[in-house]
């Protein structure tokens, strides 16, 4: 199968050298936040990729899904995520984790509504909201790099068998 090479815009690693090396301490920061509350690596994984669908960042999206694959998450439910409201296979604490990641990650057209935190926040601890925050912010920061520089080729299947 012959793919189409999507051409990088700007190599941030050399072009913005500082900012890379900080959005990489940000990175640590927020796993370090979710290593503290013991969240769950799965749900790590599903919160970064459906924050990735939402906005278009293909690397991220690729890398996710098989991030999410190596911790531990079905196919099934992968393929799920994008219908994940209309799908039987996630959790009431799952739901509220997505729920939420989709609000911050349009907050320009959400505002994060009341009911959205609401009910994260049936379902997590203030400490373990802190930390799902956290790693929302933080993969919506790759993305809008990702997706505005194309500084990053996903991997092809091939790469990785």
């Amino acid at each position: 199968m012959t793919t189409d090479a999507i051409p990088v815009r700007l190599d941030l690693d050399t072009h913005a050298a500082i900012f890379s090396k900080a959005m990489n301490q940000l990175d640590h920061a927020a796993t370090r936040e979710l290593d503290r509350v013991d969240f769950d690596a799965r749900l790590r994984e599903l919160v970064r990729l459906r924050a990735s669908q939402l906005n278009g960042c293909v690397y991220c999206v690729n890398m996710h899904s098989r991030d999410a694959v190596a911790v531990g998450e079905s196919t099934q439910r992968l393929f799920a995520l994008p219908v994940w409201r209309e799908s039987p296979f996630f959790t009431a604490r799952e739901r509220a984790a997505l729920a939420f990641t989709e609000s911050v990650t349009r907050a320009s057209e959400t505002h994060v509504p009341a009911a959205d935190y609401d009910d994260v926040a049936a379902h997590f601890t203030p400490d373990e909201i802190g930390a799902l925050l956290s790693l929302i912010v933080t993969i919506n920061a790759w993305n809008a790099l990702g997706v505005a520089s194309r500084a990053w080729e996903p991997e092809s299947e091939a790469a990785v068998l």
